[in-house]
């Protein structure tokens, strides 16, 4: 664990409401630590955009939250909001078809699971809110790869490590961007026991209201389950799932 920066992220808990602004040796009484420490921890902060150094005069320099305290929780807000517009509508999917339903994003060079709601069918699938996966395996991720700005998703390309978790995982870039140019083309993505064998993944775009796909809303289950005129109505159900979120959400599709 590294106790610089966890001592760094603890002096931002020392600004409130009434405490907007601090000084240097008011910080340093605060967490018991001498000065030239506290004020190496200080300008790391500043360097990248968490703290702000205000000059009164030479004696009076104070210092108090940046604006990338805000960019980040307006990133959280987004996704809290996410959340609690997608949900009612992904219960309600899930009542319609009976499979798992998630809800994932990007985030980095990864996709994070922000939302699952199970089915009373027997299958339990190793996802959980907060997992993380990369982009070439499952529905969700690869959808939100393939819909990603394409300088965004060149970086990625260029630093993915293919690592199978079955005989069916995407293990080549060629591969991975064939499955791309589909996703594009059909507008869902489709994962076939990618990460457990003997499952099926549907995943369809969520956009918000500029049209960016900010999620993927995806089901899961039995390929047995997955099959003629079931999987058709699964898709068209997710689909129409997706896109009332997106309305929610903002999105107004060009006619």
């Amino acid at each position: 664990m590294n106790q610089s920066v966890i001592r760094a992220l603890k002096l931002l808990d020392l600004f409130t409401g009434e405490q907007a602004e601090l000084s240097l040796s008011q910080i340093a009484k605060k967490v018991n630590l001498s000065k030239p420490t506290v004020y190496r921890l200080l300008t790391s902060l500043e360097m990248c955009g968490f703290l702000v150094k205000k000059k009164y005069t030479d004696q009076d320099i104070r210092y108090r939250l940046g604006l990338k305290l805000l960019e980040l929780g307006t990133i959280v807000s987004e996704q809290l909001e996410l959340r609690k517009i997608a949900l009612p509508h992904m219960e309600r999917l899930c009542q319609e078809i009976e499979e798992i339903v998630h809800l994932v994003i990007a985030d980095g060079d990864q996709a994070v699971y922000i939302e699952k709601v199970e089915t009373n069918q027997d299958l339990r699938l190793y996802t959980r809110v907060g997992k993380r996966s990369p982009f070439y395996v499952g529905s969700g991720p690869k959808l939100l790869l393939a819909y990603m700005p394409e300088e965004e998703r060149n970086k990625i390309l260029k630093h993915i490590k293919f690592q199978p978790f079955t005989a069916n995982t995407i293990t080549s870039l060629e591969e991975l961007e064939q499955e791309i140019n589909t996703i594009r083309r059909n507008g869902f993505a489709v994962s076939r026991g990618e990460q457990d064998l003997g499952t099926v993944g549907l995943s369809f775009p969520v956009r918000d209201h500029t049209g960016k796909v900010v999620a993927a809303l995806g089901v899961s289950g039995l390929n047995m389950r997955f099959t003629g005129e079931r999987e058709a109505l699964i898709k068209e159900k997710t689909q129409q799932a997706a896109v009332q979120i997106s309305t929610e959400l903002g999105y107004k599709p060009h006619v």
